[in-house]
């Protein structure tokens, strides 16, 4: 697997996105402002995540999402440690990531590899999206904000 950053002409792969956040305007919001790094597998992209400058010498992982076919193989891991690595080479002194109260294997994730649990921000998810998004049978109203100094 090869993990590189998306080329400028190259369109950003919408359905893998949209996996991890269901809104195309967001989505698209935050691909012109941020850095795209696309997971290349066999057959082609795998998996993808978005870094966006949020403050000085802070940036956030917007976004991160593994196709189906390859989730459990540890690419999830792969790609988080790739981002904290991406974001010091760029100078960042902190990188933040904010995953929904539902996501129980996200939050485990970014746990694992070293993010902190540093607030809530209730009803973020009710208040942004129009519909109402579920996730091992759960409500996601809650975003739970995480950081990592680096």
């Amino acid at each position: 697997m090869i993990i590189r950053e998306l080329n400028k002409n190259e369109a950003p792969p919408m359905d893998l996105l949209l996996l991890a956040d269901p809104s195309i305007p967001i989505v698209e919001q935050y691909l012109k402002r941020g850095q795209c790094c696309v997971a290349e597998w066999d057959e082609g992209i795998a998996a993808v995540y978005v870094l966006l400058p949020t403050r000085p010498e802070t940036v956030e992982l917007v976004n991160i999402a593994v196709r189906e076919q390859h989730q459990g193989k540890g690419i999830g891991k792969q790609l988080v440690h790739h981002a904290i690595a991406y974001a010091k080479q760029l100078c960042y002194k902190t990188i933040e990531v904010g995953t929904g109260n539902s996501g129980v294997g996200q939050l485990a994730l970014y746990q694992k590899c070293g993010f902190r649990i540093t607030g809530v921000d209730r009803d973020f998810f009710t208040r942004h999206y129009p519909e109402a998004i579920f996730e091992n049978g759960i409500q996601c109203r809650d975003m739970v904000r995480l950081s990592q100094d680096l």
